[in-house]
């Protein structure tokens, strides 16, 4: 069983920035997918960032040129390095990691953009 923990959510005043870490309990970056989810309240959650095996990334359109997701492959940690935050942003970010048959969640960090 994989577990995936999140840190670095917080309260950030509109164009800020947060850096959202991500840090599985064993290697798997050469076999999972790993992304960035997000739910906003009453809303689904949606992918928003996602580097694949190869190392390729995809992005939401509205956190294009604005979030940058990264992995580092010797600390099993991934992460989304989100700037110039808007309030619509606001939501709960969870990690994810995928390979199909398995699928994996961290337990949520609250993002908040208001000023």
């Amino acid at each position: 069983q994989v577990q995936l923990v999140e840190s670095g959510g917080g309260l950030v005043q509109p164009g800020g920035s947060l850096r959202l870490s991500c840090a599985a309990s064993e290697s798997i970056f050469s076999i999972y997918a790993m992304g960035w989810y997000r739910q906003a309240p009453g809303k689904q959650r949606e992918l928003v960032a996602v580097t694949t095996t190869g190392g390729s990334t995809n992005y939401l359109d509205s956190v294009k040129g604005r979030f940058t997701i990264s992995r580092d492959n010797a600390k099993n940690t991934v992460y989304l390095q989100m700037n110039s935050l808007k309030p619509e942003d606001t939501a709960v970010y969870y990690c994810n990691a995928d390979r199909g048959r398995d699928v994996y969640w961290g337990q949520g960090t609250q993002v908040t953009v208001s000023s």
